[in-house]
């Protein structure tokens, strides 16, 4: 059991038997009544989002999600397909499971697959990815000087702001949280 003072962002609790994670929450303690939880959980099935409030000190049961180790195999489109690394089984999650995690997929990397009942309801990539530039404006001698910044298109469509220097070619340090440029690799 779990109270939801100690709530956070990434959190998994169970209500009604289906697990819901905790996308946003905020402590209230209003001048007049008794203190609540107002927070914004995801159903980790189904995808929907529910506003929900809480009292300070409520419990309730924490959601048992495990964590396996998976190599991420290609795409068709709308399924990505994954392998158990120790029982070499593969599954499938769709674009609306994955959400921005498609953006930091390539084919053969390893990575965490969350499991809720023993059926895979998300995947985590490593804090940073490595990935091609395919697409960007052309930098000019001097550029660097006023340190400002351009877009550039990434191998899996991803968009990120660079500095000037960068050109198509160029093997980029990703964060994964933020999805921000860190530096060339």
């Amino acid at each position: 059991m779990i109270s939801s003072n100690d709530f956070r962002t990434g959190l998994t609790i169970e209500i009604d038997g289906d697990a819901w994670m905790v996308i946003e929450f905020l402590h209230v303690k209003p001048g007049k009544g008794a203190a609540f939880v107002r927070t914004k959980l995801k159903n980790v099935r189904s995808g929907a989002v529910q506003e929900r409030t809480f009292r300070a000190g409520e419990k309730m049961p924490r959601a048992h999600v495990e964590y396996k180790e998976v190599q991420y195999l290609y795409n068709n489109g709308e399924d990505y397909f994954f392998m158990d690394t120790s029982s070499y089984e593969q599954f499938s999650l769709n674009k609306e499971q994955l959400g921005d995690t498609i953006y930091y997929l390539k084919e053969n990397m390893l990575l965490n697959v969350s499991l809720y009942k023993s059926e895979p309801i998300g995947v985590e990539p490593p804090n940073s990815v490595e990935l091609e530039v395919v697409e960007t404006d052309p930098g000019f001698k001097g550029d660097t000087a006023t340190g400002g910044s351009k877009p550039a298109k990434l191998e899996t469509g991803l968009v990120v702001q660079v500095p000037l220097f960068i050109e198509i070619g160029d093997i980029l340090k990703i964060d994964t949280r933020t999805g921000q440029y860190l530096s060339r690799a």
